[in-house]
C-alpha cells in the first residue's frame, strides 16, 4: 500500500476512535415547520374550506399562555352543553414533548385558550376525544411507551386520568376509534414514528375496555406512506366507514385523503378513496403553505360540515 494511503487510512481510523463529545454538535437549522390550526366548513366531510369571516389560523403557539409552545397541531372537537372544546398537541418547548391543550368556543369559530390538562413524561399528540356511556373518553398518541392508552375525564374538561393500556407492542401512531355494528374498530399506523408510518393495522373489540382483537388482514395497508397513517376522526356516514389518512410521499403531513370502507367485519375489510380525495392539502401561502395533515368533521343541525384541520409552514428560527 503507498505511504500517502496508509496515512489516510490511519487518520480515518483515528478520527472513528474519538469520544463523542469530541465531534462539534451539529449547527442548529434554519428553518422548521410551525403547525398551527385552523377552521374549515362545507357541504360534506369531503368539501371544505376556510369560510368567509374565519380568520384562520384559529390557534397558533402564540395563544398558549402556560408554556412557551413551538406549535400546536392535532386538533379534535367535541361539543358539550352547547359549548365546544378542542383538544390539541402543544409542543412544550422546556420539556422538547408534547401535551395536550384545551381551547373552548361558543360557536366553532372563535376560540379561547384555557390550559393544558394533560402531561404525561412521555411525548403526547393526536387527542382523540369522544364520549360514550356518560363519560367523556381520550386515546392520545403514545408511541414512545410502545402502548395505546386510555383516559377518562374526572372533571370535564380539565381533568383526565389514565385507565387502562389497551393494546401494547408497538410504537402505534394516530389511533383512530369508532363504534360500528355493535363493535368498537381501532385503526393504528405503526412504521418509525414520529414521522415515517407506512403500515396500518386494524383491531376490533365487543367493549371498549377489551380485549381487543387484531383483524385476520391486519396489517391492512403495508409499504406505503402516502395512505397508511391516519389523519383525524373515523365517520360513519350512510351506512359507510370513512378514514381520513396522511399522504407523507415526499414529505411528512403534506396532505389527507379520504377512504370508503363499505363493508367491515372481522372477517372482512375492503377500502376505496373517495373521488373528493385529496380533501386538504398545502395552499402554497399563508399558515398552511407548506401542508396540511389532520380533520376532525362533525355535522352541524343545519346540515353543513364543521371540522378543526391543521396546517404547516416553514418557519425561521431566530437566533
Amino acid at each position: 500500500m503507498p505511504a500517502n494511503s496508509k496515512e489516510r487510512l490511519k487518520a480515518f481510523a483515528k478520527r472513528l476512535l474519538r469520544p463523542a463529545s469530541a465531534f462539534p454538535p451539529k449547527p442548529r437549522p434554519l428553518f422548521w415547520r410551525e403547525w398551527s390550526i385552523g377552521i374549515y366548513q362545507g357541504s360534506s366531510p369531503f368539501c371544505l374550506a376556510s369560510p368567509d369571516g374565519v380568520a384562520n389560523p384559529v390557534l397558533t403557539r402564540e395563544h398558549v399562555t402556560d408554556v412557551s409552545s413551538l406549535f400546536v397541531a392535532d386538533p379534535f372537537m367535541i361539543q358539550v352543553d352547547r359549548q365546544w372544546h378542542m383538544f390539541f398537541e402543544v409542543w412544550n418547548e422546556r420539556t422538547k414533548r408534547g401535551e395536550i391543550g384545551l381551547a373552548i368556543s361558543n360557536d366553532a369559530t372563535v376560540w379561547t385558550y384555557k390550559q393544558i390538562v394533560l402531561a404525561e413524561p412521555f411525548h403526547l399528540s393526536y387527542p382523540y376525544v369522544f364520549h360514550w356511556k356518560n363519560d367523556h373518553y381520550m386515546v392520545p398518541e403514545t408511541f414512545e411507551t410502545n402502548s395505546i392508552r386510555l383516559y377518562r375525564a374526572t372533571r370535564f374538561p380539565e381533568k383526565w386520568s389514565f385507565v387502562q393500556t389497551l393494546i401494547e407492542g408497538k410504537p402505534y401512531v394516530d389511533s383512530s376509534l369508532v363504534f360500528f355494528n355493535d363493535r368498537w374498530w381501532l385503526f393504528t399506523g405503526w412504521g418509525l414514528p414520529p414521522y415515517r408510518a407506512d403500515s396500518l393495522h386494524l383491531y376490533f373489540a365487543r367493549n371498549l375496555p377489551g380485549p381487543w382483537k387484531e383483524h385476520w388482514k391486519s396489517p391492512v395497508i403495508t409499504n406505503n406512506v402516502q395512505i397508511a397513517r391516519p389523519a383525524g376522526r373515523v365517520l360513519i356516514l350512510d351506512g359507510k366507514v370513512i378514514r381520513y389518512a396522511q399522504d407523507c410521499d415526499g414529505g411528512y403531513g403534506l396532505k389527507v385523503r379520504a377512504f370508503e370502507i363499505p363493508r367491515l367485519t372481522p372477517w372482512w375489510y375492503r377500502e376505496r378513496e373517495r373521488n373528493e380525495s385529496p380533501v386538504l392539502k398545502a395552499s402554497g401561502t399563508g399558515w398552511n403553505a407548506s401542508g396540511m395533515h389532520h380533520i376532525d368533521p362533525h355535522h352541524l343541525d343545519d346540515g353543513r360540515w364543521i371540522a378543526s384541520v391543521d396546517g404547516q409552514i416553514a418557519s425561521k428560527i431566530s437566533s
